[in-house]
């Protein structure tokens, strides 16, 4: 923190100097913002339904948690309770009433971060909202763009820099990774949490590797620096004594009153175990649905299972994909579930957050007792339909990438022995207490608070990496709206602003597969090392990368 402070203030009086002027943002205050949501949510009372009145229960549970003490305070709603909103609310009553600098969203995925970041600027402001992920972009070179525009780009684009925004929406390795970080571009935002709300989203999605040192961080923040911090998700991890461990005689407070009988109510999905299937059998079942959505834990899985499904129905999602292909095929799943026409959509588990999509049937393969409720989310989720007739059903099928999954399936297997429902919070307690218990000393896999004890912060650094780059690369795919941009990468007069454009267009590829195009001679290679596909046949809309390749020769720029 002390050495976020200097960086920082190094930075802006350079700055300052070399720009004649220090920089003077202008945002809304907190309680300015507050009243926005205030005005927002107005019109919600009194509720005209059921189901509002539900709604309206959390948001009030949420004002009126926000004029308590600092702390860390856990938000549990189940999908459908309007969590989005109501977490707002319960970050800005609590910053006004404590003072508190800023509001920051910590988000495991860039699409929730986009969908999540779209509402908030409708509410608050765009002006007010600061998105700082890798698909974040604010270029000021624009010529198409008006000043106003332009200068607002320059001014999120600095804030990215230290923070220095009202609320902030940025990714868990964002956020994290920063706070381990050994460098002055990484650290320079540091001091910029102290004596903020710090909501953390989804937050059974912490990699469970990296557990130990990230409650450590979050309880750090709490105790020494003035932070708020709540676990907010529709599964609430059992982090309780990990926490307590850390802070010692500070409870952690549930914001929602009546939790369990929340859950209740928000039911939408009758839970039906099928057990082993074979994939013939469940491409026959599936197809006896006119809508269904299933969820596999593996892509060749996926691709195994469209390919059995019928030409005029199918569609394929998995991260063999392009981000662009994948929101284009979204697109096309929605108008056919909109039009009542035959849709049938498999896909990894990339589906299960930040998605909004109802169907009203979803087949599961087995998995976390977590991922198993985020699919029930894509099931009824309006609640248009009877409970009883809206079916999740859970299978068993001898398929790939089962070994790094079987502890959350051996602790979804023994939390479901109570015979609660899945969805009742004591079942989802039960089974991250299990879940934890056999991870064992692997919640801190790398050694990260002892490297810390040891004053050690290149070590750190190093090994706290929430996403193992090493262990993927990534491929891009030419298409003829981004000529212009692969050819800077050719040529290496590209920027970071060109890097991001092509994110759209990019493949994350494992090693192996990486390995297998090049020796295949389906990659160019440039100067810098980006990888390019040269063969058009390498990539098909809907399937994604081909995987089944011969060798050839690799052509280097």
């Amino acid at each position: 923190m002390l050495f976020s402070c200097l960086v920082d203030a190094d930075y802006l009086d350079t700055e300052a100097f070399m720009q004649g002027t220090q920089r003077q943002p202008s945002y809304a205050s907190l309680t300015e913002l507050l009243q926005k949501v205030k005005a927002f949510t107005a019109g919600w009372y009194p509720p005209k339904s059921a189901i509002n009145e539900k709604r309206c229960a959390v948001l009030d549970d949420c004002e009126k948690a926000g004029l308590n003490a600092r702390g860390m305070y856990t938000l549990s709603v189940p999908t459908g309770g309007g969590k989005t909103i109501a977490s707002l609310l319960f970050a800005l009553t609590h910053a006004v009433q404590h003072g508190a600098s800023r509001v920051i969203y910590v988000i495991p995925y860039t699409s929730i971060i986009e969908q999540n970041a779209a509402v908030f600027a409708n509410i608050l402001g765009a002006e007010n909202v600061l998105e700082h992920h890798s698909s974040a972009e604010y270029p000021d070179d624009d010529s198409s763009a008006d000043e106003e525009s332009r200068t607002g780009n320059i001014t999120k684009r600095l804030a990215t820099e230290n923070w220095d925004a009202p609320v902030i929406v940025t990714t868990a390795v964002q956020f994290f990774e920063s706070l381990y970080a050994a460098k002055t571009s990484r650290c320079r935002k540091l001091h910029s949490i102290a004596n903020s709300v710090v909501i953390f989203d989804e937050s059974q999605m912490i990699p469970l590797d990296f557990l130990l040192p990230c409650v450590y961080a979050m309880a750090e923040l709490v105790r020494h620096y003035n932070t708020t911090a709540v676990l907010c998700t529709a599964t609430q991890p059992a982090l309780d004594e990990l926490i307590a461990a850390y802070l010692p005689n500070q409870p952690i407070r549930e914001i929602v009153s009546d939790r369990k009988a929340l859950y209740e109510y928000f039911r939408r999905v009758t839970y039906v175990n099928e057990g082993k299937l074979s994939l013939q059998t469940l491409s026959q079942r599936l197809c006896s649905d006119y809508q269904a959505l299933c969820i596999v834990n593996s892509r060749k899985t996926a691709r195994e299972i469209y390919e059995a499904l019928p030409t005029d129905s199918r569609f394929h999602l998995s991260t063999w994909m392009t981000p662009r292909d994948r929101r284009q095929i979204l697109r096309q799943v929605r108008d056919r579930l909109k039009d009542n026409l035959p849709c049938h959509l498999v896909s990894t588990s990339l589906i299960e957050a930040g998605v909004d999509l109802d169907f009203p049937a979803v087949w599961r393969e087995e998995s976390g007792l977590d991922s198993i409720l985020q699919a029930g989310g894509r099931c009824n989720r309006e609640g248009k339909r009877p409970t009883d007739e809206s079916l999740l059903h859970i299978f068993s099928a001898l398929t790939h990438g089962q070994r790094q999954l079987q502890p959350r399936i051996d602790a979804c297997r023994y939390a479901l022995e109570s015979g609660r429902p899945l969805d009742d919070p004591d079942t989802v307690h039960a089974y991250f207490l299990a879940l934890l218990k056999t991870k064992g000393e692997a919640i801190d896999k790398h050694g990260i608070l002892e490297q810390c004890s040891q004053f050690n912060f290149q070590t750190v650094a190093q090994r706290f990496q929430l996403i193992d780059d090493q262990q993927s690369e990534t491929v891009y795919l030419p298409t003829t709206e981004n000529e212009e941009w692969l050819q800077a990468l050719r040529d290496g007069r590209y920027t970071r602003s060109t890097i991001r454009k092509l994110q759209q267009d990019s493949i994350s590829v494992s090693r192996g597969l990486y390995e297998q195009l090049l020796a295949a001679g389906k990659l160019e290679l440039t100067s810098d090392g980006f990888a390019i596909l040269t063969d058009a046949d390498a990539y098909v809309y809907g399937r994604g990368i081909d995987t089944v390749l011969e060798e050839g020769q690799a052509f280097f720029a």
